[in-house]
């Protein structure tokens, strides 16, 4: 957990923050802000009042990543950029985000902008024909910035741990589903999860100190299977859980079937499960480490749980934020699974829509 936070920039900077109103970049913004720095926030369409408590104490600026006019009016006045665009919601991501990053780095270099950080994922040992289209985009991504000619930085992160983040969710929805659970033989590839506490102390870091280039590996201290961490879950959680080791089952199929249960976007889920096939830990020679950001799993896991529980020091990052995306919203999962009508907002239930219940969207499915 991050503890003795660095003393306060000499020279705080104008940071540009893409994505502001996504999960990591909602919680980027208020650090850069307790660190002096003054914050401009792009999103696709502004927030609803009220939606961020540091909303006031940004420049908003409406931005689609992939039209050229927008980034480089986004960038102006800029001395650096955290780069969040992941379109993983998309069939068509990878295109998008090809087009998005090229525009970043025409306009960075456009506007003399002196540093980029960008969140990638976690790229596997292995050929790149190997990699899923997921991780592939992201390295992609991380080629296309590295050309700018500017400082530049590619953050790679596995499993970012917390409320609303998008690949903990889909392990948390997976934990809660079914009493009985069946298990893949691939789930016993190894993970090495990161608390988003410690995912925003090291972004900072890297928007402040331009020397630390290139691609660098970041991850917690806890290194284990798959099936380990659903079992953690489930233990912090409460939840008792039979689960039966199935194996011969393709990552493909699972892909598929998946978002029939979950209530993150079809496509977001189908490409984060393709990439369960690998092993996703830091690499020795590539894992950057700051004494400040370790903290255990175990305990970032039980801060997402149980954020207000006595004795703490305030809400940590790991809770859940009344911004954050709407499917996220716990209660949707049990209304998905049960058919039972919850008293959830409006404006969550219609995030979340649908379309077709459970039962029938996996008979069509299986045709």
């Amino acid at each position: 957990m991050s503890q003795n936070p660095a003393p306060l920039p000499e020279s705080p900077r104008t940071i540009l923050v893409t994505g502001a109103r996504g999960y990591v970049g909602s919680r980027l913004v208020p650090a850069l802000l307790d660190r002096g720095h003054t914050v401009v926030a792009t999103a696709s369409s502004p927030p609803k009042p009220g939606a961020f408590p540091w909303e006031d104490r940004v420049e908003w600026r409406v931005m689609q990543a992939t039209e050229p006019a927008d980034v480089r009016a986004a960038v102006e006045g800029v001395d650096a950029v955290c780069y969040l665009v992941h379109g993983l919601d998309r069939a068509d991501f990878t295109d998008r985000d090809r087009v998005a990053a090229h525009a970043m780095r025409e306009a960075v270099d456009e506007a003399g902008v002196e540093r980029v950080v960008y969140l990638s994922g976690l790229v596997p040992d292995i050929a790149r024909e190997h990699l899923s289209a997921h991780l592939s985009s992201r390295l992609e991504v991380e080629e296309i910035l590295d050309g700018a000619s500017c400082s530049t930085l590619s953050m790679r992160a596995g499993v970012v741990v917390g409320a609303g983040s998008t690949s903990f969710e889909i392990i948390r929805q997976i934990s809660s589903l079914l009493l009985v659970q069946p298990v893949p033989t691939w789930l016993d590839h190894e993970v090495q999860p990161i608390a988003v506490s410690d995912t925003l102390t090291m972004l900072v870091h890297a928007l402040e100190h331009d020397e630390i280039e290139g691609s660098v590996d970041v991850g917690g201290p806890d290194i284990l299977r798959y099936t380990d961490f659903l079992a953690m879950f489930c233990a912090a959680a409460g939840l008792f859980r039979v689960r039966l080791r199935i194996p011969l089952v393709p990552t493909a199929l699972v892909a598929r079937a998946a978002p029939l249960l979950l209530t993150a976007p079809s496509s977001t889920v189908a490409s984060l499960v393709e990439s369960l096939r690998h092993d996703m830990v830091c690499a020795p020679d590539r894992h950057w480490v700051l004494p400040t950001a370790q903290t255990p799993l175990a305990v970032a896991v039980e801060q997402s749980l149980h954020p207000d529980r006595p004795g703490g020091t305030g809400r940590p990052a790991e809770a859940l934020l009344d911004g954050d995306a709407a499917w996220t919203d716990r209660r949707l999962l049990l209304e998905k699974l049960t058919g039972l009508s919850l008293p959830v907002p409006a404006v969550v239930r219609a995030g979340a829509a649908t379309g077709l219940n459970p039962a029938r969207r996996l008979a069509r499915l299986l045709g």
